[in-house]
């Protein structure tokens, strides 16, 4: 049996922090990521944080027809974290990365790739 899907986990550094803050550039590039990606979009929800600490961060997902596309921003760190799950074929996640990449302007990029199973039949109901 072949996996059910995709998970990125994607880590962008050296971000601009301005636009890590900016909760509607966030929320346009994500938009704007899932539509180069080729993936459907159902509906999306942000959230704009902002700390004692002086964080003042982004957290989001879209979901999409085939599974969800989600950030969370430390524009004090100039750290962005991703997570983009897909299944079913058709999606280009890579598209959807490097816009986010140039949006933020991170100057580090760091990818986990995942399959998502079960990737053997009865390997996850004998556990």
């Amino acid at each position: 049996m072949t996996s059910l899907g995709r998970h990125i986990l994607a880590e962008f550094g050296g971000c601009e922090a301005s636009r890590l803050a900016d909760l509607e550039l966030v929320r346009a590039s994500m938009l704007e990521a899932v539509r180069a990606s080729g993936a459907t979009i159902i509906t999306h929800s942000f959230h704009h944080f902002a700390s004692q600490d002086g964080g003042a961060g982004v957290s989001g997902a879209v979901i999409i027809a085939e599974s969800h596309l989600a950030i969370h921003t430390w524009p004090e760190h100039r750290f962005a974290a991703l997570d983009f799950f897909t299944c079913g074929g058709g999606v280009d996640v890579r598209k959807a990365l490097d816009h986010l990449k140039a949006a933020f302007h991170a100057e580090t990029e760091e990818l986990l790739e995942l399959e998502r199973g079960p990737l053997r039949v009865g390997e996850l109901e004998s556990r």
